[in-house]
């Protein structure tokens, strides 16, 4: 699996995953994921029907607006178990960095390794190519502790959002 050319390969779990680009027919798939994300702050609220699902969708809406102009060459990827969308993966690739955007992947596929592997396979590639890696991650946030574990550092707290960076050993 590589997020640069965005091959197959057999995971330690023996699932196969393959990253594709995004298209026109993932919008249902993306909507349910970024619910999922969300979902322990959306269930703290009670929604009037349907008020959650356009909710829900004019925040993704927004968010993908926003990614799309500020990485307008980023790789916006669906990420596949074994032919099934389990989450997605948006990097933007400069000269000098590569900016992990955003990772997120459906609840049954959080804490078995795929992150980790996708993760290390985008440090491979920055590797192979002199870049770091950065992304901006919430304080609180449990995928910080992964982020750490695979050499990421702090380099700004931005309030809300900490900066982290990684630079091949």
């Amino acid at each position: 699996m590589t997020a640069e050319t965005a091959e197959t390969a057999e995971t330690a779990e023996t699932a196969t995953v393959t990253l594709r680009p995004v298209g026109p027919e993932d919008d249902a798939f993306l909507l349910a994921l970024y619910d999922a994300a969300r979902a322990a702050e959306l269930d703290q609220v009670a929604w009037p029907p349907g008020q959650r699902e356009l909710f829900v969708r004019m925040q993704l809406d927004l968010q993908t607006r926003q990614y799309r102009a500020a990485h307008p060459d980023g790789d916006f990827l669906v990420v596949e178990v074994d032919g099934a969308p389990a989450g997605r993966l948006t990097l933007a690739r400069g000269d000098a960095d590569v900016r992990v955007v955003d990772i997120a992947l459906l609840p049954a596929h959080r804490g078995a390794g795929l992150g980790r592997a996708l993760l290390t396979d985008v440090l491979d590639g920055a590797a192979a190519s002199g870049r770091t890696v950065s992304l901006h991650v919430e304080a609180h946030n449990p995928a910080r502790r992964l982020y750490e574990r695979l050499g990421f550092r702090l380099v700004a707290d931005e309030g809300v959002y900490l900066l982290l960076e990684w630079r091949a050993p």
